[in-house]
């Protein structure tokens, strides 16, 4: 869970100078803070444009058909994108993950995993970050649901149980 790096009492207590022991200071932290969320909208639209693409390629594209793989991904890159690929973008030759690495129509979980961990470092929020107790208790529950029940349990039921 990526988001406890961007906690600054939990980063206090891992990172600190290796000769002085001082914390990250205050302007440094506001710049990490910053560098996080910089162009994170362009992020996710194109993160959006691959998950359609990838859906649309294993749900309704007809190979034989005339439209190829490239100009599916630029109609779908406009929808999403600020900027369409240009004419002679290949980037879906090279999209490995759905031809080759297992994700064939399941981009998608790249962007529900971000969503389920972002809910799971909630749970840890709404019980107060700066509460070690609360949150010795909730990770207690995340490690007894999440992390213990795996994939004997539906998905669905275990994050259920955790939130």
């Amino acid at each position: 869970m990526e988001n406890w790096c961007y906690d600054k009492a939990t980063v206090d207590k891992m990172a600190v100078h290796y000769e002085t022991g001082e914390p990250i200071p205050a302007d440094l932290w506001a710049k990490v803070k910053a560098a996080k969320n910089f162009r994170a909208a362009s992020m996710m639209s194109r993160q959006l444009s691959f998950a359609v693409s990838d859906l649309v390629l294993h749900s309704s594209f007809d190979p034989d058909g005339p439209q190829t793989i490239h100009e599916l991904f630029r109609d779908v890159a406009k929808q999403y994108q600020a900027q369409a690929p240009m004419d002679y973008d290949r980037f879906m030759c090279g999209f490995s993950h759905i031809f080759a690495g297992g994700y064939a129509a399941g981009y998608y979980s790249y962007l529900w995993a971000e969503v389920l961990s972002a809910d799971c470092f909630a749970a840890f929020e709404e019980a107060g970050l700066e509460r070690e107790e609360a949150v010795r208790a909730t990770g207690r529950r995340f490690r007894d649901t999440v992390l213990a029940l795996g994939g004997g349990v539906a998905p669905t039921k275990v994050f259920e149980a955790f939130r």
